[in-house]
């Protein structure tokens, strides 16, 4: 994993107890589900679910809540790591998934072995036997996004440079087309996406290799995963010329330094915690015997029709110090009522 400004410890500090006395009401007596949160690979965006594991299991009396990780972006040590996870004693998941698709065989046998499954960060393809999916809406914050560059650039035809995740990632198409959408509503131009870059290496390359050539090229860039953000970030840094305006998208350090100096208008944060927190807790309400609300307000998107928004925010230089407390309201909103909304536990 890349370092970043997000450690576990700064994690930790910034998020333990973030819920506070509104969790203690909604535990129960210590039962036996234990959680394994897993996400598809390496990556700082899911550090935040340790910390929300640890908490899910004081706050609702959990057996465990553990954070797991496979050691590489690849679908089949995800699938082995679930299946051991399984072998070992947890009897629910919250997953983030390695591929919308070839992940569904995988999650259809643990929930056939009476492990609820619920989908976080990313979502299944439907039909999968997941409960839903509680994530980003990923779309809507990457088209939000692109909309408050385009207000910072001003007025005239801008050149947009797009930088963004994982092909695999079932997000990042979601961004690509919300991203142009944006731009062509606007009348302005993506002059290039940049894709499969959120890891250190090729991002590195990459990116500094296309501003090396096209900065005079390019107004404005929008970067919709983490890595690019930050390298980005670091990039725009080095350049020192502010004309290129910038949103990014997460709350790395490094992005949250660069918009107090004036290298990134804003970022667009997401809520990987609360999907942590509340997933954790949708999961052991399923195993103690609630089923999903059959006329739930679920969302769509283009890969199921069981979607829960776990909010984004636009933050900007005037918010970047308290942009805990946006996460934290957000978290607090989403679990107030969730089980009404979404889950049957009579």
């Amino acid at each position: 994993m890349m370092k970043t400004g997000m450690t576990r410890a700064l994690c930790g500090l910034l998020l333990s107890g973030m819920i506070g006395s509104g969790a203690a009401g909604l535990a129960h007596a210590q039962d036996d589900t234990s959680i394994a949160l897993v996400p598809g690979g390496p990556h700082p965006y899911f550090a935040a679910w340790e910390q929300a594991g640890a908490d899910a299991a004081r706050d609702f009396k959990l057996k465990a809540a553990d954070y797991k990780v496979p050691q590489k972006w690849e679908l089949s040590q995800q699938n082995q790591l679930l299946e051991s996870s399984l072998a070992q004693g947890y009897n629910g998941f919250v997953i983030f998934p390695g591929d919308p698709v070839g992940s569904v065989s995988t999650v259809d046998e643990l929930s056939s072995n009476d492990a609820p499954v619920v989908a976080a960060g990313g979502c299944f393809k439907d039909p999968s036997a997941a409960a839903f999916c509680l994530g980003t809406d990923t779309g809507n914050s990457a088209y939000l996004g692109t909309k408050e560059l385009i207000r910072v650039m001003g007025s005239g035809k801008k050149r947009i440079l797009h930088l963004t995740g994982f092909l695999v990632d079932p997000n990042t198409q979601l961004r690509i087309d919300a991203v142009k959408k944006a731009a062509d509503e606007s009348g302005n131009e993506v002059v290039q996406v940049i894709a499969d870059i959120d890891a250190p290496e090729p991002a590195e390359e990459k990116i500094n290799a296309y501003l090396a050539a096209h900065s005079g090229e390019v107004d404005g860039i929008i970067a919709s995963a983490w890595v690019p953000s930050v390298v980005a970030a670091n990039s725009l840094r080095r350049i020192g010329d502010k004309r290129i305006r910038m949103v990014a998208i997460d709350h790395d350090e490094v992005v949250l330094k660069a918009i107090k100096d004036g290298f990134l208008d804003g970022t667009m944060i997401q809520n990987p915690y609360g999907q942590g927190y509340v997933g954790s807790f949708a999961v052991d309400k399923l195993r103690l015997g609630c089923k999903v609300k059959e006329n739930a307000p679920f969302k769509s998107n283009a890969l199921t029709a069981r979607f829960i928004d776990s909010g984004t925010a636009f933050i900007d230089a005037a918010k970047v110090d308290t942009y805990v407390d946006t996460m934290r309201e957000g978290t607090k909103a989403l679990l107030a009522n969730f089980e009404a909304t979404y889950l049957d536990c009579k």
